[in-house]
């Protein structure tokens, strides 16, 4: 394998800092003995055995060189998998997993063996900068569809705050409520921001989960450069993935919100005026805001904060919470599993009698409303920034 392995959790870093997560705490038992029984000392041993074995795959075969069914074989069981990290959360001997199974896909890329769909996934983000293939000078549209859209549609010279939208939200019309909701609540609140439109890129999240991460610089320049242009401060993310990467990969020393901590400090700041609304939902963790950056209390806190609103627990929440099916690229390599994996989640949450689900991820949306709309459940599927919209006493105002 070429070039080091991470070995930090992901969710440890949040705004260009590295915190010490719970499983690290005290650090190792003293002196050398402690060291080579910890788990980061067996990854380094194994990596080293590794390059001088031929590379991980031939050691993972057996310490030969795969035949190209097996390699294919292997790129397929390693592309299918949402890269919820779930199974990193489990691991009692806490292995970085997740740092594995990214490495596996840019190694599987570099020996052209993985499925086909990598390549429309590089060429669409090589030409159009974002994953769909979309125009991305329409990047801000939806913003036009609005009820009472501003003369300036949000893209402002100047602002304090930068939305990043994402590309899910920003290309497709069931995911384009959850920015309408969070720009009517911004501009309820009188935060100051404004959109990058075009010169808003795909995050490169679709570049770390395809194996794809050599075209990431040129991705975060032009994110980081857009940002700065604006004089902001701040950068919100309503998409949990976009989210992670500016934590993850950006290095900036910008401050980075996700939409429920945002929506939280409005709430907390008497920004946000809300009236009743009479609804039991329950909350999705979506794998990234969740297992990932660990923000976990903000979003209950703010569904909490609602007047009327009753919030059932999941089964399975919080760090445990499983997956939706919508990560990792799975959808574009494998839609059936994706599908199956979108049902368990739904039969769990009718289990808790809700007539909603929340979460904080335009993709967690997009994969329960699709399973919802196609099988006709009957279950409201909610972004947490549309229940807060909901719940808006006064009639917003366009940011001017």
């Amino acid at each position: 394998m070429n070039g080091p392995i991470q070995l930090h959790h992901p969710a440890a870093v949040r705004n260009g800092r590295l915190h010490q997560l719970p499983a690290l705490r005290g650090g190792l038992p003293g002196g050398r003995c402690g060291e080579e029984r910890s788990a980061v000392y067996r990854l380094k041993g194994l990596k080293r055995h590794l390059r001088a074995h031929a590379g991980r795959l031939a050691a993972l075969l057996g310490g030969r060189a795969p035949s190209a069914a097996e390699l294919s074989h292997y790129a397929d069981t390693v592309f299918r998998c949402t890269l919820c990290s779930n199974c990193e959360e489990v691991c009692p001997l806490g292995i970085r997993l997740k740092e594995l199974w990214l490495s596996l896909r840019e190694e599987l890329v570099r020996r052209e063996a993985y499925p086909a769909k990598i390549d429309l996934i590089r060429k669409n983000l090589a030409v159009s900068r974002n994953v769909f293939g979309e125009d991305n000078a329409e990047r801000g549209e939806w913003v036009a569809d609005m009820r009472r859209p501003p003369a300036d549609l949000y893209v402002k010279p100047r602002a304090e705050v930068v939305y990043i939208t994402g590309c899910v939200s920003a290309f497709f019309p069931l995911a384009q409520k959850i920015p309408m909701a969070l720009a009517e609540i911004m501009a309820a609140s009188g935060v100051d921001f404004t959109l990058l439109g075009e010169e808003e890129w795909c995050c490169g999240f679709p570049l770390l989960g395809a194996g794809l991460m050599e075209m990431f610089v040129e991705f975060k320049a032009q994110n980081l450069a857009a940002v700065k242009a604006k004089g902001a401060r701040t950068v919100v993310f309503a998409c949990p993935s976009c989210y992670r990467m500016w934590c993850e990969y950006y290095g900036t020393d910008l401050e980075l919100l996700s939409a429920p901590e945002l929506l939280l400090r409005l709430l907390r700041e008497g920004r946000v005026p809300l009236a009743q609304v009479d609804l039991t939902v329950t909350y999705h963790d979506p794998c990234d805001l969740g297992r990932g950056a660990r923000v976990f209390e903000a979003p209950r806190e703010v569904i909490r904060s609602i007047p009327g609103v009753s919030l059932v627990e999941l089964a399975q929440n919080r760090e445990r919470c499983s997956c939706c099916g919508g990560g990792g690229n799975l959808e574009m390599v494998d839609a059936a599993l994706a599908a199956r994996i979108a049902k368990d989640k739904i039969d769990e949450v009718l289990a808790t009698g809700a007539q909603a689900v929340v979460t904080s991820c335009q993709q967690c949306v997009r994969a329960m409303t699709s399973h919802v709309k196609r099988n006709k459940v009957p279950l409201e599927v909610l972004d947490i920034v549309q229940l807060v919209r909901k719940a808006l006493a006064a009639p917003t105002k366009p940011n001017r």
